[in-house]
């Protein structure tokens, strides 16, 4: 692969977010009375579309789902979105791309304004050229039409060149769908299996790893 572009996740890619979206999560639910007592059990809402999530774990309804997202937000833009830390080794492998020249972008289910905040507040903006995600009315958050939305932004067009790096199916389907390289991180929150499931091209244990390939 010659790589030119190198299109990141954020949850569970670059930072490991998942107490603040459980704990958000375990608040919405609240509102339904329903409470999980292992709150692990809700590392499935870790990176995919919030809203379809719902559906998939509750048997909501896409309204109730939609609902349960404005729920889920009460406590994570208070709260929530700073209960988050950055994977040990990220920032130097940013530092390391962003020196030997590739284009960085982020390309994100998450409401892209809430993912300028998280960035800016762990200190990784820097490092990218453009950061896309979703809108917050719960559209554009399926993963290819957020790669389309930053490819057309940048100018991207040799997607030959283009490589997502992400931790979960969603991440490598998207890449798949929307004809760029892919590449899964395993010490994300999918599972190997799932990654290689989904047509991951590379895989990387660690954040070290992506250099490895790319380096």
């Amino acid at each position: 692969m010659n790589i030119e572009t190198v299109l990141f996740d954020l949850d569970g890619t670059l930072t490991d977010s998942g107490p603040g979206i459980m704990n958000s999560v375990q608040h919405a639910l609240k509102k339904y009375g329903m409470e999980v007592e292992d709150i692990s059990q809700l590392r499935s809402f870790v990176g995919p579309p919030l809203a379809k999530q719902f559906e998939l774990f509750c048997g909501f309804s896409e309204e109730e789902s939609k609902n349960a997202v404005e729920h889920f937000r009460e406590y994570y833009v208070e709260k929530g979105i700073f209960e988050n830390t950055v994977y040990e080794g990220i920032p130097e492998v940013l530092q390391t791309l962003k020196n030997k020249g590739y284009q960085l972008l982020v390309a994100t289910s998450k409401p892209e304004h809430l993912a300028h905040i998280v960035l800016e507040h762990i200190g990784l903006s820097q490092y990218f050229d453009f950061i896309g995600g979703s809108y917050m009315d719960l559209t554009r958050t399926k993963k290819s039409e957020v790669i389309e939305y930053v490819l057309e932004q940048c100018n991207c067009t040799q997607r030959e060149h283009i490589l997502m790096i992400g931790d979960t199916s969603y991440d490598m389907i998207g890449a798949k769908q929307s004809g760029v390289h892919s590449m899964g991180v395993e010490y994300g929150y999918g599972t190997k299996k799932e990654l290689v499931d989904a047509g991951a091209e590379l895989l990387a244990k660690t954040p070290r790893d992506i250099l490895n390939f790319l380096w």
